[in-house]
């Protein structure tokens, strides 16, 4: 699905998420907008004569129960267009930088072409700096890509978003978890767009220095010259023959000799007026080589992109709330593989892993059990059997107890064992049946409940695999239907 389309469905999902109670969204609205979206589907798919696919269910899906929303809500609307600011930035940031540019012999002086212009200089060698910049940067520690998204992002993925006040708060707090997902899900497509944008701009900005020197060399005479307090003609010599001689070997343009050089040097002989066109030349086949082209390729390589992800963008259609949607379509029943960690499943919980898995993957989901782990075990070889990224399960979830108090050594070594070798992602499963039962009759029993599920909450999100809570003597205690459904940690 294309760009477009991932964020409706997005949206939809953090809507259905958000909503346990079905206050905003009742089930018969969701009953009627998977009818309508197979409907639509299968119409389109046979027009075109080619099977429906789970991205135009999705998306067909999506937009029913979103046009719902915005006939019920009026402030609803405007936050489904995408911001056209972003558009103009997009396009108005390189032409800010041709017209900054153009005008850059406003700070220098019109009627001279200094051998060692400082303006000129200082874009080579800082096309030249980011060029180098580009190629080690994914090599340092402090260049890999982080989880975590900034104010900067998220504006430049969802623009000035604000919420209007007339939304339910249900409505509300679905939109602002939608916004935090979609800034991560399009944070590689944000900046290729900031990429080709600032390699545009570079570009166009160079451009536009070019034409500047030309098109004052018309209505202008220039007399070429250098002065330095610090270097003598050899070592401009030397400095010019290195800078320009790209530009040399490539085009036919007239060399210089250390006299040359040393006849150009202003407070030494009189400037020559007739000069200034040579090293126009070559300071704009310079630009050209060494700025503008490098520059263009990589604002290509940028667009090629965000056109490839902005038509099929990366949704990944595995997690158990898609699987569960897209039964509709048919296809193998979903299965949940849940590893227990010093957690004796007996026959009742059993069960209500059973109804979990059938919530979240389809009635006709499977369960598969593995032995528990023992406390203490070394992570590698209480799974040494276990393949975490194999096809069979849909969804590997750890299974831990609430009464248990999370510790670093093996709690978390398990879990950054887990999420540092599931390529799909692990989930973590937290059952606050049996500490529900030891403490929930007691004096203060629901303040240690709430302080253990903070606890177990902030450890689990430490080691970048997010918590979810549920009951399995009682899974309908922690509705999953709304879309929630588990939340996968992402992978390493």
């Amino acid at each position: 699905m294309n760009e477009q389309a991932a964020r409706e469905v997005v949206m939809v999902r953090a809507i259905e998420a958000a909503d346990h109670a079905h206050e905003i969204l009742s089930e018969d609205d969701r009953r009627y907008a998977s009818r309508s979206a197979m409907e639509l589907a299968q119409w389109q798919a046979s027009h075109a004569g080619s099977p429906v696919t789970a991205g135009t269910f999705l998306h067909q899906r999506a937009g029913q129960i979103l046009k719902r929303m915005s006939e019920r809500h009026a402030a609803f609307g405007p936050i489904l267009r995408l911001p056209g600011a972003l558009n103009l930035l997009w396009t108005g940031l390189p032409a800010l930088a041709l017209l900054a540019g153009v005008f850059l012999d406003r700070i220098t002086d019109p009627h001279r072409v200094d051998l060692l212009s400082a303006p000129l200089l200082l874009i080579i060698v800082w096309n030249l700096a980011v060029y180098a910049g580009l190629l080690v940067w994914p090599w340092l520690p402090f260049g890999k890509p982080k989880p975590s998204g900034s104010g900067l992002l998220r504006l430049l993925s969802l623009g000035r978003t604000r919420l209007p006040r007339k939304l339910p708060p249900v409505l509300a707090s679905a939109l602002l978890a939608f916004m935090a997902e979609w800034t991560q899900l399009g944070r590689l497509l944000t900046l290729a767009r900031l990429g080709r944008a600032l390699h545009l701009g570079s570009a166009l900005f160079a451009l536009g220095a070019v034409l500047s020197l030309y098109a004052r060399g018309y209505v202008a005479q220039y007399s070429a010259g250098w002065e330095s307090t610090f270097l003598d003609t050899a070592q401009v010599h030397a400095l010019l023959s290195a800078l320009f001689m790209p530009a040399m070997a490539i085009f036919p343009l007239q060399g210089f000799s250390l006299a040359d050089i040393e006849a150009l040097r202003f407070g030494q002989a009189p400037a020559l007026p007739l000069g200034g066109a040579r090293w126009v030349h070559l300071y704009a086949a310079t630009l050209l080589l060494l700025v503008v082209l490098p520059r263009l390729l990589l604002a290509g390589a940028a667009q090629w992109r965000v056109r490839r992800w902005t038509r099929n963008f990366p949704l990944d259609l595995e997690q158990p709330y898609f699987r569960r949607l897209l039964k509709a379509l048919g296809g193998a029943p979903g299965t949940l593989r849940v590893l227990p960690y010093s957690f004796a499943v007996d026959e009742a919980r059993d069960k209500g892993l059973s109804q979990l898995a059938a919530r979240l993957l389809g009635e006709q989901a499977r369960l598969m059990l593995r032995p528990s782990i023992a406390y203490g075990d070394d992570p590698r070889e209480a799974l040494r059997e276990v393949k975490l990224n194999d096809s069979d399960a849909t969804v590997t979830a750890v299974l831990f107890s609430l009464a248990a108090t999370p510790e670093t050594e093996n709690h978390g070594a398990l879990l950054d064992h887990l999420v540092r070798e599931s390529a799909r992602g692990i989930a973590v499963l937290v059952d606050e049946s049996g500490y529900l039962e030891r403490v929930g009759a007691q004096a203060g029993g629901p303040q240690r409940m709430a302080e253990r599920i903070a606890l177990w909450r902030q450890f689990c999100s430490f080691h970048q695999a997010p918590a979810t809570f549920v009951n399995l003597l009682h899974p309908e205690a922690h509705p999953l239907d709304g879309g929630a459904g588990l939340t996968l940690s992402a992978a390493a």
